[in-house]
């Protein structure tokens, strides 16, 4: 399992993924679940996925091999991220029909970005190749382990909010994940980008160790314990 969150705000985008993957307690490890691609100064596209590890990875696979072979579409000449996310979807759909297998090998991704000439974009590719994509209203997509971390988004993040507070709010939704679901682990890989830069992050990796995000843990459980506390006593009748 894994989990994944991806923001389109007014600001930009902010991307930020687990890493492990597990195939029962004894076999636990670590695959980078977020991927990078673009030209510095033309497109930034970022792909996390979940689901199948050897689908997400052929597809990833195909879709670098088919930049480096210059033949046709491919993530670093399509005009839109409309035609991005067609493409992911199609890539997708040609490994499963491939594979030809009966069982559930299949996986979802969220695909975000800029190309030079439109606004960002962001997109929830299920396992079907089909999509849909991110407004105002709807400023975030999750994929995998989603249900611990949504109230937290739920609550706190809408479109306007900055980058920076988008950012905290990623990162206690993943704590509140990691807490509920030995599945979802760290090393994080995250990625931030600002509305129009056109620049490629190189993003950020945080570990357990990390200060800010063992600062961003201590304090929001200590903060929850402090909110609790300070609320008055349920009435009487409720518990008599």
């Amino acid at each position: 399992m894994t989990y994944c969150v991806a923001m389109r705000l007014a600001e930009g985008l902010v991307c930020v993924s687990d890493s492990r993957t597990n195939a029962g307690v004894d076999h636990i490890a670590v695959f980078r679940k977020l991927h990078r691609f673009g030209i510095d100064g033309e497109r930034l596209i970022v792909l996390q996925s979940a689901g199948n590890l050897a689908t997400s990875q052929s597809v990833v696979t195909l879709l670098r091999q088919r930049i480096n072979s210059d033949d046709g579409l491919h993530l670093d000449n399509v005009p839109t991220m409309f035609e991005a996310a067609r493409l992911v979807g199609k890539t997708l759909r040609e490994v499963l029909a491939h594979d030809d297998i009966d069982r559930d090998f299949s996986c979802s991704f969220l695909l975000s970005g800029q190309i030079a000439g439109e606004a960002p974009q962001l997109y929830n590719i299920y396992p079907q190749g089909n999509f849909i994509a991110a407004t105002e209203d709807t400023p975030y997509f999750q994929i995998g382990e989603s249900k611990y971390g949504k109230p937290i988004l739920d609550r706190a993040l809408n479109y306007q909010l900055s980058l920076e507070k988008a950012l905290r709010c990623a990162l206690i939704s993943f704590d509140s994940t990691i807490r509920s679901n030995l599945s979802v682990g760290t090393p994080l890989d995250l990625l931030v980008y600002r509305h129009d830069s056109l620049r490629l992050p190189t993003g950020r990796r945080l570990y357990d160790d990390d200060p800010y995000w063992a600062m961003i843990r201590t304090q929001w459980s200590e903060g929850l314990k402090q909110a609790m506390a300070s609320m008055p006593p349920p009435p009487e009748e409720y518990w008599v």
